[in-house]
């Protein structure tokens, strides 16, 4: 099996240094090509990729702005490989990762594999309390961090693994961003693909991401849910509404509080309390535990109202996602 690494990257020259850093420390002893395409970029990697040339089989695409899903079907379109492994660019890949992946698919046989994403030490504060956030399984971030059902499992495109031919028949990637990795993966489902999860084959995933950043990411993520929903209602779930029940449950708590009810907003204060623990233990720090009650709350609060805007949008007013939300999607 020929693995194409397929990367897209937008202004990221030193994220790309530091992924094909790691890729040149790979254990893989078979051959692979990494495939560099830059979304119509104003600060390019072209000599970053040139550095590793000579260590590394790359190539280097350079085409206009159209988007992370339509840049990996680009690339995937020229690769040489029959399975595409898929990164952004943000990413840092351990050295047994090629072979984790090459181990699984030999022995349990998949068309498309989704992985989850830890934090290195070397991650600032904010980024290891944002990995919290999004890969706690006391969060709504659990299904990256591995918690998902394994053999029902959507991976996401920062770490997903596609074969050719899963690609050619499905036509890969739609152009709504983000949601295009569900939408992707539910597709595969309907066509008959089976995706799985592979534990062991994770990666670090920096996110470049400040707290206002984070905000609007996830917001988005709630924003792109209802419109998957309307697209797919046979895979809704109710998981999905979670978050928004979350904030209007906090709202119901302040407003009981006016009648000396105070009983749901210590459950709250309970929860974000055992938040603290879990992430000050798992991260051995009390600032970080802290900043994850900070990365939390912002997730919960932004997905949630991302969620309400579009569901009220969608499915009450009856909006076309296009018009409703044209920020959620890329003209190819």
């Amino acid at each position: 099996m020929y693995f194409s690494l397929i990367i897209p990257v937008f202004n990221r020259p030193e994220e790309v240094k530091e992924l094909l850093e790691s890729l040149s420390q790979s254990d893989f002893k078979e051959e692979f090509e990494i495939v560099i395409i830059e979304d119509g970029s104003t600060f390019p990697c072209e000599n970053v990729v040139d550095s590793y040339k000579e260590t590394l089989n790359i190539s280097y695409y350079l085409k206009y702005n159209s988007g992370p899903g339509d840049s990996r079907n680009f690339g995937m379109g020229l690769a040489k490989g029959d399975y595409f492994l898929i990164f952004d660019s943000d990413c840092i890949i351990p050295k047994h990762y090629l072979t984790e992946v090459s181990k699984a698919l030999k022995q349990n046989y998949v068309d498309c594999f989704g992985g989850p994403d830890k934090a290195l030490d070397s991650f600032s504060d904010i980024q290891k309390a944002i990995n919290f956030a999004m890969t706690s399984f006391l969060t709504t971030g659990g299904i990256r961090g591995g918690s998902e059902k394994i053999d029902k499992f959507q991976p996401r495109s920062f770490n997903m693994g596609l074969s050719k031919k899963a690609f050619e028949v499905s036509g890969g990637f739609g152009n709504i961003h983000p949601g295009e990795d569900p939408d992707l993966t539910i597709r595969l489902w309907n066509l008959g693909f089976k995706t799985k999860l592979f534990p062991s084959a994770y990666v670090y995933h920096k996110r470049r991401i400040d707290w206002d950043k984070f905000s609007t990411q996830v917001n988005k993520f709630g924003k792109a849910r209802p419109i998957l929903n309307s697209w797919y209602p046979k895979y809704s779930k109710l998981t999905y509404f979670f978050p928004s029940i979350f904030i209007m449950g906090f709202f119901v708590a302040l407003i009981l509080l006016i009648f000396a009810q105070d009983l749901l907003l210590k459950l709250y204060f309970f929860y974000f309390f055992v938040l603290f623990l879990v992430s000050t233990f798992q991260n051995k720090s009390l600032k970080i535990g802290y900043l994850s009650l900070i990365a939390v709350w912002k997730q919960f609060f932004g997905y949630g109202f991302g969620f309400l805007e579009s569901f009220i949008k969608i499915n009450i007013l009856k909006q076309k996602p296009q018009e409703a939300f044209p920020e959620l999607f890329f003209k190819i």
